[in-house]
Order: structure tokens, then C-alpha cells, then sequence
């Protein structure tokens, strides 16, 4: 089971690209909700009132199934798509990439777009910083103040990250582990599988 993904900081890339007197402006961020993206957009919309296209591609989840193109009117297929192009060309989720275009006056014709796009969505991903994550599990533990110490060897054992804990006559801990491993965590904490 692959429980690894690439993806960018939280640092924001930047790129400029310029053809024919249009300028290119690219952004990358690193994004964790549909919700998180619209904002972006929009703040990027209200921002760049004056740019004649604010186009954008992301991707979201670590088996990189949920995704989006946008052109925002510039002709089908040139803008978001190379965009897009160079996230699935670096194996990249949870990036939104925006590139904002000011009209210089001469068309482009569809290849000379798509080669501005993909251009500038690249000089962007080149200015973030590429991270591999760890895809983790979230697993919640209710156990009796008697089995404390067998609860803390395994925990001591696997080094699961705890979110929270609460110890009383019935205690609560809730672990986050990489996913390969949380099979093993449920079951040495007697956990049965859901």
C-alpha cells in the first residue's frame, strides 16, 4: 500500500512568464479543501480585477482523483488543461495552481496559449518547495485505567502521533499513524477492524 504523496509547502510559488506583450502571472499553493480553493480564486479575482483571464487547475487527495481544469474564457482546453498538465506531470495533490493573464494585445492562437500556460504553471511549481507526506489514519482508543501501561507500551512501540487524550475511569486516546501501519496499531490495541 502506497501511504506516501507529493505535494508543495505552504510557501507560495510564483512565476511570470510573457509572450507577445501578454503577461503571465502563475501562483501555486498548497490546498487541503474544495472551500480553501474558491477562496483563493476569488481573492485572486478581486486582486486582478483588470486581467483580461484568471485561469486554474488543481488537484486534491492523495489517490488524486479529485481535480479541475478552468480556462475562464480563453479558448476550450488552452489554459487549465496545461495547467493541469504539469501538476500530473510532477505527480503533484493538494495544489491549486492560478494563472492570471494580462492581454498584450496580439493573439496567441491555441498553441502559443497552451505553451504560455504550461510554461508558467511550471516556473511556479519549480518556485515551491516539493514535499512527501505520510497519508495517516485517525484512530480513536477507549480502554480502562487498568490497561493504561499496555496501552503506552504499543503507543511507545509504533509512535503514533496523539492528538488527544483524556484519562479518567474510562480513558480515550485518539492516534494518528500512517496508514500502512494502522492495521498493526488496531490490532496490538485489540482494536477490531471496522
Amino acid at each position: 500500500m502506497n501511504d506516501t504523496y507529493t505535494t508543495i509547502s505552504n510557501k507560495i510559488g510564483r512565476g511570470t512568464y510573457s509572450e507577445k506583450r501578454s503577461k503571465f502571472l502563475a501562483f501555486s499553493h498548497h490546498v487541503e479543501s474544495a472551500d480553501e480553493i474558491k477562496t483563493i480564486i476569488a481573492a485572486y479575482r478581486k486582486q486582478y480585477y483588470d486581467a483580461r483571464h484568471v485561469c486554474y487547475a488543481y488537484m486534491l487527495g492523495y489517490e488524486r482523483t479529485d481535480f479541475r481544469a478552468n480556462d475562464d474564457g480563453e479558448p476550450s482546453s488552452t489554459a487549465g488543461k496545461p495547467i493541469l498538465g504539469q501538476i500530473n506531470s510532477n505527480s503533484l495533490t493538494n495544489i491549486l495552481i492560478v494563472v492570471v493573464r494580462y492581454y498584450g494585445g496580439v493573439n496567441l492562437g491555441t498553441s502559443g496559449l497552451i505553451v504560455a500556460y504550461r510554461e508558467a504553471a511550471k516556473l511556479a511549481i519549480e518556485d515551491s518547495e516539493i514535499e512527501q507526506r505520510l497519508v495517516e489514519e485517525t484512530i480513536t482508543h477507549h480502554f480502562s485505567y487498568i490497561e493504561m501501561n499496555d496501552v503506552m507500551k504499543v503507543i511507545k512501540e509504533l509512535n503514533p502521533r496523539i492528538i488527544s487524550q483524556n484519562f479518567d475511569n474510562t480513558c480515550e486516546i485518539v492516534l494518528s499513524i500512517r496508514k500502512s501501519l494502522a492495521p498493526q496499531l488496531r490490532s496490538k490495541l485489540g482494536i477490531i477492524e471496522p
